[in-house]
């Protein structure tokens, strides 16, 4: 006659090995997989950056006047919107892995915020002065994601530091042409992204 059940032998066995598995604190899969404080600055720093963008991009939409200022704003909005849900997730796992916060090493007005979005409401002509804000703040966001490939070392927000330039980078050439094309200038001269 057996003392144990054969069935709460195995139930035993699955929550134990299941309590194991969820113990390591020194865990290095997942999220924190070589984070560093670098990559929780740069996750700090790029919401509101980017959410600062929505916000001048939701006035675009509103105020917009062409075709290509409609375009971008809604792509600002869209693709920028989904990127502050991979830098929050990812600024949630490092501080719960206990990654401490330090410094991305980009200086406030390398960050290309220093203009009030709230400009925008009655900026007129307005599609100029919407692409001439927007430059010198895609050209921040392109100095931060850089710091974030040289010193961060987290996988995803390196990665996505590599897309945040490559889109931000083709739409400061595209602002560009279509200021150029409407003589209003290019903006953003001795920006951020020519200065880091």
């Amino acid at each position: 006659m057996s003392l144990i059940n054969p069935r709460i032998l195995t139930a035993l066995a699955a929550t134990l090995a299941l309590s194991v598995a969820g113990c390591g604190g020194d865990d290095t899969s997942g999220t924190s997989a070589g984070g560093n404080g670098v990559d929780r600055a740069f996750a700090a720093d790029m919401i509101p950056h980017h959410e600062s963008a929505i916000v001048m991009a939701k006035i675009a939409q509103q105020r917009g006047k062409s075709a290509f200022v409609k375009q971008l704003a809604d792509d600002i909005s869209s693709s920028q919107s989904k990127e502050i849900a991979i830098l929050r997730r990812e600024y949630q796992a490092l501080e719960d892995a206990g990654v401490k916060l330090t410094s991305l090493g980009v200086a406030d007005h390398m960050k290309g915020m220093s203009d009030d979005p709230a400009k925008l409401k009655t900026a007129d002509p307005f599609d100029a002065a919407f692409m001439q804000m927007m430059l010198p703040h895609h050209e921040g966001a392109v100095v931060m994601a850089r710091a974030e490939l040289a010193q961060g070392e987290d996988p995803e927000l390196k990665a996505l530091a590599q897309d945040i330039i490559d889109a931000q980078q083709r739409e400061i050439a595209g602002m560009r042409k279509q200021l150029a094309a409407s003589g209003t200038g290019t903006g953003g001269a001795g920006s951020a992204e020519h200065s880091g």
